[in-house]
């Protein structure tokens, strides 16, 4: 197995897990605090999607690992849109309990 792909999948793990709690939380409690931390958490899922995706060769044509692509630009929107929607709906959710 290739090292980077055993990276990528190891990697998969935690954002799953992240994803899976945060969908639980917003199916148990409908507030704006869960959907931004399942948004967000959502965010991490298509990062480490798109990194699947680079190590695989899979959609070549987004030229996955290059700068100024699509591939790039996705990767890069995807993780500050993650690192902004989660902690903010970590905080709305701390906030109205």
């Amino acid at each position: 197995m290739n090292h980077a792909l055993l990276k990528v999948l190891l990697a998969l793990v935690p954002v799953g897990m992240l994803f899976c709690g945060a969908f639980v939380l917003f199916v148990r409690r409908k507030t704006a605090g869960t959907l931004l931390q399942l948004l967000g958490a959502g965010c991490f899922m298509v990062v480490a999607l798109t990194h699947v995706c680079e190590v695989l060769g899979l959609i070549s044509w987004m030229q996955w690992g290059r700068e100024h692509s699509a591939g790039h630009y996705l990767d890069l929107c995807s993780a500050l849109l993650g690192l902004t929607l989660f902690p903010l709906g970590y905080l709305l959710h701390s906030l109205k309990k």
